[in-house]
């Protein structure tokens, strides 16, 4: 498999604190990547320095061969146009239909027909099983509807990747379960590689190929969860997958 994305001796500091320490780690193209680790671990801050919202202390991220901590201009923009992200909330516009909200980053960030933006958007719905509610208002569906419609708009762009913050936040078992079964479809369907930032410890073991485990803002393990689980020689890991106190 190929890299996408290469993490080159990352820190992290917010003044005199530091919440990443230092750390490196390759994604492969195609991979389900599990970023995982107790609250307030600085998952959520690695994945907003993976998207370009949080420029670290020091290291280098690099994007599909492109090293997006100092890309400016088109350079950039080119970088963004490959990857969408589903933030936890799902972020949707509460005054747009589901239509809307998905052809919003086409009428942004392309030059296409109306007709054309119209097309593709219904497709994106329909690939998250929601063809059925384009003229539906983000409140008038659940809270599992809305993450997949949020999921479609992140694709509007055909992104590369996917970065998904929490997705199974707030969601019951069931409706957890059909999310993790959609991000595998998508992966398998349309190749695309999902960098997920969750402690959902059943969606961690139904959808991971690969987790990286933070603890004190340091990688403290690699690889298959339920290997890690298992066999892992850290008690700390063993015992967060297990779920033990």
């Amino acid at each position: 498999m190929s890299t996408i994305i290469k993490v080159n001796n990352l820190t992290i500091k917010y003044d005199s604190k530091t919440i990443i320490d230092n750390i490196h780690f390759d994604i492969n193209a195609g991979e389900v990547f599990i970023i995982l680790g107790a609250s307030g671990s600085g998952k959520t801050t690695i994945l907003n320095s993976l998207i370009g919202l949080e420029p670290p202390t020091t290291g280098e991220i690099f994007i599909d061969g492109d090293n997006i901590i100092t890309a400016f201009g088109e350079q950039r923009l080119n970088i963004l146009r490959k990857i969408g992200v589903l933030y936890q909330s799902g972020a949707l516009f509460g005054s747009m239909n589901l239509l809307e909200n998905i052809c919003l980053p086409l009428e942004e960030l392309s030059d296409l027909p109306k007709e054309a933006i119209r097309a593709i958007a219904l497709n994106k719905l329909k690939l998250v099983g929601l063809a059925d509610f384009a003229d539906y208002m983000p409140a008038a569906i659940s809270g599992g509807m809305q993450k997949r419609a949020a999921i479609a708009r992140a694709m509007a762009l055909d992104p590369k990747i996917l970065f998904l913050d929490e997705p199974s936040a707030g969601l019951d078992p069931v409706t957890s379960a059909q999310l993790d079964a959609l991000i595998l479809n998508l992966s398998q369907t349309l190749e695309i590689t999902f960098v997920v930032v969750s402690h959902e410890l059943p969606s961690i073991y139904n959808i991971a190929d690969k987790v990286i485990m933070l603890h004190n803002g340091k990688i403290i393990a690699t690889g298959d969860p339920k290997t890690l689980r298992d066999h892992c020689d850290s008690a700390y890991v063993k015992k967060f997958f297990k779920r033990e106190i």
